[in-house]
C-alpha cells in the first residue's frame, strides 16, 4: 500500500512541488509495471483542494494512461457540454474530478458558441447524445439586455425577465424533450466597475444587474435545473485572478487556468450530489478538535472553548459550522479515545458548548483504534464507509484511517482552529442540489431509530416488535410536492434497490403523468416519529405485464413490512388493469446483494437470466395469490392513485 507517497502528498499540501512531482513518478512506474488496478485506486484520494493547474495537468495524463490499458465500455452518466467559452480543458479538470467519487462519464463536448443551436435544431449532436446531464457555461458577454445609464428600475426589470426568458425556453427543452437535468453557471461579474462604488446600486450598474439576474436565474429555475454559483467562486478566488483577460482574449477561457481547478472542482461536487455520490457523515474527534485541550485531563472547566480568548472562540465558531451542516440534514458521529461518560458530560454540561447531544446520530467513545470504530458507526447508521467524513486534529489517527479504511474520506486539518471551517468547506464534501422535508429531519429519524432497536431488544418476537411500532403509512402517486425527494432517494439508494437506475426530476414526472406507468411513493411513521418518504416503486404497462422498473428503499425502515405493503398495493393496481402479472428484473450491482432474494422471498418465479447477472421475475395476477401479511395501518391519501 502507497500509503507514504499519498500521505506526503496530501500532508505537505498539493502544491508542495516535491511531494508531487514523487507521487507522479510513483503513478507512472505503477502504470508501466502492470500494477493499473493499484493506480486507479489511489488516484480518487489525490484530488484535493487546492491542486494547482500543472498537477492537475498530469493526473489528467495518468487517468488517460489508466484507461487506456482498459477495453471496458463505459457505463457511466452522458454527460452534454455547451457553452460560449472554450470548454475543453474545463471538461478534463471535470472528468478527473469526478473520479474522486469512481465516476466515469460519457461526454459530448458542443462546438464552441452553440448553445442555443444544440438545443433547438433537430437533428443536433446534443439530440442525438441522450445526455443525462447538459452543463452550460456562460460568460457575462452573453448577457444580451444590459441596461443603459437612462433605463430606470422597471426598465431594468424588464431585461432581466427577458435574460431568464431565453434561458427558460432551452430549460423546457431539456426537459421536456430531452428528460435531462440541467446545470447552469451563473454569470461572474467583472473585476472593473464604470461607476465604481455607485455601480451596485445604480439601475444601470453591471454588477449590480448581473446580481439581480442571478438571483432571478436561481427563484425562476424549474425542478430539475441547477444554477451553479460561479460568481460566487470567482469573489472567493479574487476577481481580478479569476477573469485574467489575456486568456478571454487569446483563448476564450472562462477564467484563467489555475481558476479552472476550483471551477471543475465545484462542479464535480454538485454532479457526485445528484448521482448519490457525495458524503452523507461528518465524524468527529472531540479533543483538540471540538475544543481545546483534553477532557479526562483538564477537566470540563480547563479545555478551551467560549468567548474572550481566540482560540476558544475559533472552537465555537467551528462548531456553530458544523450544526449548521447537521440541521440541513448531514448525519454528525463522534469517533473519540474517551471515557464515554465524561465524553459525553461536556455535550450536556459545558455552558459553551453549540453542540448537544441531540445533534449526534451516532456517538462512540472508547479505547478501540479508530479505523475499527469508524467501521461500528457506518454499520449503526447502516451507511457505507464512503459515506463518513473523519475529521481529526491528530496525524497519526487521520494517517491510519487513510491506511486502514480508505474509503473514507479524510482531510487534513490544521493546527489552528481559526482555519478549521474553511479546511472542511473547500473540500465541498456535502453539496446538495435541494434540501428535502427528509432532510431537515434526518437527526430525528436516527435518533428514533435508536430508540426503535432498544424496543426490538425488549419484546420476545419479531411480530410483537412490529405491532409495538404502531406503524402508519401514506402511499402516493409521484407530484410536484414529493418529486424532489423522490428523485433524491432515486440517486441515492444502493442497499435496497433492485436495479440502481438514476432519473432526473423531468423522467419521474413523464412517468407520473404518463398512464402507462404507475408511480408509488410510500411515507411511514410510528410511535416514535416520522420516517418521511422512505420508498418509491415505479412500473409501467407492456402487454399484459406490469414491469416494475424501480422498486427501492431507505435502509432505516428494512424489514418493517414495507414490502408486503407496496405488493399489496401493485399487484390490486396489476388486477384492476387487467394485467396477467408482475414482472421485475434484480440487477447485481457491488452494493446491493441485500436485495438479491427480494423477489423469490415475496413468491415471484423465475423466469430469466440476461446480462451481468441479472435476473428476471414474475408474479402471476390470479386468484391464487394471498395478500401479503403485515402491521402497517395505510391512511387514506390526498392524491390518489391512478392504476
Amino acid at each position: 500500500m502507497p500509503i507514504d507517497v499519498v500521505e506526503n502528498f496530501i500532508a505537505r499540501g498539493a502544491n508542495d512541488k516535491g511531494s508531487s512531482t514523487q507521487l507522479l513518478r510513483w503513478l507512472k512506474d505503477r502504470i508501466k509495471e502492470g500494477h493499473v488496478d493499484l493506480a486507479a485506486d489511489v488516484l480518487p484520494r489525490l484530488l484535493v483542494p487546492g491542486l494547482d493547474y500543472t498537477t492537475t495537468v498530469s493526473l489528467c495524463r495518468v487517468l488517460r494512461s489508466i484507461r487506456g490499458t482498459r477495453s471496458s465500455p463505459n457505463q457511466g452518466p452522458k454527460i452534454a457540454v455547451l457553452g460560449s467559452v472554450t470548454t475543453h480543458q474545463l471538461v478534463e479538470f471535470l472528468d478527473l474530478h469526478l473520479q474522486s467519487g469512481r465516476i466515469d462519464a460519457e461526454f459530448y463536448e458542443a462546438d464552441y458558441g452553440t448553445i442555443n443551436q444544440e438545443f433547438l435544431d433537430p437533428t443536433s449532436g446534443l439530440r442525438r447524445f441522450h445526455p443525462d446531464f447538459i452543463l452550460i457555461f456562460t460568460s457575462w458577454r452573453d448577457l444580451k439586455s444590459r441596461p443603459s445609464l437612462t433605463d430606470g428600475s422597471d426598465e431594468v426589470g424588464r431585461r432581466i425577465d427577458a435574460e431568464v426568458a431565453s434561458w427558460s425556453k432551452l430549460w423546457k427543452v431539456a426537459r421536456e424533450d430531452l428528460r435531462c437535468q440541467v446545470i447552469q453557471s451563473n454569470f461572474a461579474a467583472p473585476p472593473w466597475r464604470a461607476l465604481g462604488n455607485l455601480d451596485a446600486h445604480h439601475p444601470a450598474g453591471l454588477s449590480r444587474f448581473i446580481s439581480l439576474v442571478n438571483q432571478a436565474l436561481v427563484d425562476r429555475a424549474p425542478p430539475g435545473v441547477t444554477i451553479h454559483d460561479v460568481d460566487r467562486l470567482a469573489a472567493e478566488s479574487g476577481r481580478w485572478e479569476w477573469s485574467d483577460e489575456r486568456f478571454f482574449y487569446q483563448a476564450k477561457l472562462p477564467c484563467s487556468p489555475e481558476q479552472l481547478v476550483d471551477y471543475s472542482h465545484s462542479l464535480a461536487a454538485l454532479l457526485l450530489a445528484q448521482l448519490g455520490a457525495g458524503r452523507k457523515c461528518l465524524v468527529l474527534d472531540l479533543d483538540n478538535t471540538l475544543w481545546g485541550g483534553v477532557i479526562g485531563d483538564d477537566g470540563l472547566g480547563g479545555i478551551r472553548l467560549g468567548q474572550g480568548e481566540p482560540e476558544s472562540e475559533a472552537f465555537v465558531a467551528f462548531q456553530g459550522y458544523v450544526k449548521s451542516l447537521a440541521d440541513r440534514g448531514i448525519l454528525l458521529a463522534v469517533c473519540s479515545k474517551n471515557d464515554e461518560k465524561i465524553a459525553r458530560e461536556v455535550f450536556e454540561k459545558h455552558p459553551e458548548m453549540v453542540l448537544r447531544l441531540e445533534d449526534v446520530s451516532c456517538f462512540v467513545a472508547n479505547w478501540d483504534d479508530k479505523p475499527a470504530n469508524l467501521a461500528r458507526i457506518a454499520e449503526r447508521l447502516n451507511i457505507g464507509l464512503n459515506s463518513l467524513v473523519f475529521f481529526d486534529d491528530n496525524p497519526a489517527e487521520r494517517s491510519i484511517v487513510r491506511r486502514l479504511q480508505p474509503e473514507v474520506a479524510v482531510p487534513e486539518v490544521p493546527e489552528d482552529p481559526s482555519y478549521r471551517i474553511r479546511a472542511l468547506d473547500r473540500h465541498r464534501y456535502f453539496e446538495a442540489l435541494a434540501i428535502s422535508r427528509e432532510d431537515l429531519q434526518r437527526r430525528d429519524f436516527y435518533r428514533a431509530n435508536s430508540e426503535r432497536q432498544a424496543l426490538e431488544s425488549s419484546v420476545e418476537s419479531l411480530d410483537d416488535f412490529l405491532r409495538s411500532l404502531e406503524m402508519q403509512a401514506r402511499i402516493e402517486p409521484v407530484g410536484a410536492l414529493n418529486v424532489e425527494r423522490t428523485v433524491q432517494l432515486i440517486n441515492r439508494s444502493n442497499q435496497f434497490n433492485l436495479t440502481t437506475k438514476r432519473y432526473t426530476n423531468a423522467d419521474v414526472l413523464e412517468f407520473a403523468n404518463n398512464p402507462a406507468w404507475i408511480t408509488l411513493t410510500v411515507s411511514l411513521k410510528d410511535r416514535f416519529g416520522d420516517n418521511g418518504l422512505i420508498s418509491v416503486l415505479l412500473a409501467r404497462v407492456e402487454s399484459d405485464s406490469l414491469v416494475i422498473d424501480t422498486w427501492l428503499m431507505s435502509c432505516r425502515v428494512l424489514k418493517r413490512g414495507v414490502e408486503a405493503l407496496l405488493l399489496n398495493c401493485v399487484f390490486a393496481a396489476a388486477k384492476k388493469r387487467g394485467l396477467n402479472r408482475l414482472v421485475g428484473d434484480y440487477l447485481p450491482t457491488a452494493k446491493n446483494d441485500l436485495v438479491r432474494e427480494h423477489y423469490p422471498t415475496l413468491g415471484f418465479a423465475r423466469i430469466g437470466s440476461l446480462t451481468d447477472g441479472q435476473t428476471q421475475w414474475e408474479l402471476r395476477v390470479d386468484e391464487q395469490w394471498k395478500v401479503r401479511l403485515h402491521f402497517i395501518k395505510e391512511i387514506e391519501s390526498d392524491e390518489p392513485i391512478a392504476v
